[in-house]
């Protein structure tokens, strides 16, 4: 069973406006952290969908790539970019075999993106973000924890482990009828094995219900 099929649900999504109206604005931790980034940084948008960080990080002056497996998305935020005048480049492929060469990028983000598959996809999503970030480059991201498994578990009916700590659901809403990886933060640490970790914490501390890890790491000098 192929375990990276969401970017099929996000592509039909894309092509709503409603559903766009959520990815419009930058995330606020996501903002806040890119003010440490140095000057015209090298920055990858993983899973960029429509591109509202990418843009963020072009206007701040940033040499801005957004990478998609959902080339709607790649195909607004191109559209966006052209009528802010901003340049950025798109590329269309899968997290897990990055057409970049090994230290292209200063800085990676991956807002809600590497969770959408099983383990192994996880893990060399991970290594390729390891590979093409230089030494002392920084990643940010978004995994899910086990309170969110509950959390959904919770709200969605037919939940069905796949793989280990791997999950489907009927949901006629979302995107969680594609598999969604959950993990506790031992899980994380090990994943994340050969970066530094800079920080590593749950949305509650936002006040939210705590179904996500915020996660900055760094790949050693």
């Amino acid at each position: 069973m192929k375990t990276d099929t969401a970017h099929a649900y996000w592509n039909d999504a894309w092509n709503d406006a409603a559903k766009r109206e959520d990815w419009e604005q930058p995330e606020d931790r996501i903002a806040e952290y890119a003010k440490a980034l140095a000057p015209s940084s090298r920055v990858l948008d993983l899973g960029c969908g429509i591109g509202r960080h990418a843009l963020m990080y072009a206007a701040m002056g940033h040499q801005a790539t957004g990478l998609d497996a959902a080339e709607d998305g790649l195909a607004e935020l191109t559209r966006k970019a052209a009528s802010m005048g901003l340049s950025i480049e798109t590329r269309l492929g899968k997290m897990d075999a990055l057409p970049f060469d090994d230290g292209s990028f200063d800085h990676v983000l991956a807002f809600n993106v590497v969770y959408h598959a099983d383990e192994e996809i996880m893990q060399r999503t991970i290594n390729e973000i390891f590979r093409i970030l230089r030494p002392g480059g920084t990643y940010q991201g978004t995994m899910l924890t086990l309170r969110g498994l509950a959390l959904t578990q919770s709200k969605l009916p037919g939940g069905r482990e796949i793989s280990r700590n791997t999950w489907v659901f009927e949901d006629d809403e979302g995107d969680k009828r594609h598999p969604h990886h959950f993990c506790g933060s031992t899980d994380v640490i090990r994943l994340f094995g050969e970066f530094d970790v800079l920080r590593l914490e749950s949305d509650l501390l936002d006040g939210a219900p705590g179904g996500r890890w915020h996660l900055i790491m760094e790949r050693p000098e």
